[in-house]
């Protein structure tokens, strides 16, 4: 596809002679880059030009700045650089500026089936104003989403992970990427599993990791790392694994290599001294390893795993649902 402004027809049908043979080649495929080589010359136009049943946004190296919403279901942005640091999404809302955190997103993907693969998506507000304020990088309310070897960047609330119900979480699943941030900076109700990602706190007082929000006891929603690996700039005062934004927040770290001075305790209160979420929220830990991995001055609350139930929170057993879903 080399015609600048193809019609879709055109655009699809291209893709189906050329496309390779893989389980995405009936899929419609648009290309987003250099006028003279692409369709498409912002991710948005891609995006709405696909039919209402998805397809494949070919992303060229750059940097992309334009608010994104992908609505639709079975789309799939892939960049097509070398690394995920050479195609770049970003734009720099706030809640202030946006008028709420969910809406200051760079990119808001609610459309089932989601996918991003090779690329970073980033809210820069906090690199060009002093006013602080919640600016959210990636809004993930889609289920059956599939994020992998994807940049989040951001500070506060960088990954709203959440569901578009409280009654039918969203399955999401996070495979070799790097999420950094600093207060709350992973944050929601979604069902998310973490494979192998680094998760990294920016300079910041206070570093708080995750704040899920699971709402209710029957709520099945959960966030579970494993085998993730955790940083923190020389910066962070405090780092901790995260505190409840909802009462019954569920959050597992299954063989988490923890290589920054995290705080001995590893869970706080949401709001120490007024809240006590620690009598129904869910936080536990497995094989932690590193120097953060102090199991002794762990929150009493916050227990570790055996062997038995850390298998309980496989990928298989959080993710398949009731279709059977396998995001691999």
């Amino acid at each position: 596809m080399t015609t600048r402004h193809a019609p879709l027809a055109q655009s699809v049908l291209l893709a189906l002679v050329v496309a390779p043979a893989c389980a995405w080649s009936a899929t419609p495929t648009v290309h987003v880059g250099n006028p003279k080589t692409a369709e498409f010359q912002s991710v948005q136009s891609a995006v709405d030009a696909l039919p209402e049943t998805g397809g494949i946004v070919e992303i060229d190296a750059g940097t992309w700045r334009e608010k994104l919403v992908v609505a639709k279901p079975n789309v799939k942005l892939v960049g097509q650089g070398k690394r995920p640091q050479d195609v770049v999404l970003v734009w720099g809302d706030s809640h202030i500026s946006a008028g709420g955190t969910g809406k200051s997103a760079s990119v808001w993907a609610s459309g089932d089936g989601f996918e991003a693969h090779n690329l970073t998506i980033q809210n820069d507000y906090h690199l060009k104003n002093a006013e602080r304020s919640q600016a959210v990088a990636l809004r993930l309310t889609a289920d059956r989403a599939i994020i992998e070897n994807v940049r989040l960047l951001g500070a506060q609330d960088t990954l709203y992970a959440a569901s578009k119900s409280p009654d039918s979480p969203s399955r999401q699943y996070f495979r070799d990427c790097y999420v950094e941030g600093h207060v709350d900076f992973i944050f929601g109700d979604a069902k998310a599993f973490f494979d192998r990602c680094h998760i990294h706190g920016i300079a910041n007082d206070v570093v708080m990791i995750t704040a899920q929000s699971k709402v209710k006891p029957e709520q099945d929603s959960a966030y579970v790392f494993d085998r993730c690996r955790i940083t923190a700039d020389a910066g962070v005062r405090e780092l901790w694994l995260g505190r409840a934004w909802r009462p019954y927040a569920t959050v597992i770290f299954i063989r988490t290599r923890i290589d920054a001075p995290l705080q001995p305790a590893g869970w706080r209160e949401w709001t120490p001294g007024t809240t006590d979420t620690f009598s129904t929220a869910t936080y536990r830990e497995y094989e932690s390893t590193g120097q953060g991995a102090s199991i002794a001055t762990r929150e009493p609350s916050a227990r570790q795993l055996t062997k038995a139930e850390a298998k309980q929170w496989s990928l298989k057993n959080l993710l398949s649902g009731t279709d059977g879903w396998r995001p691999h």
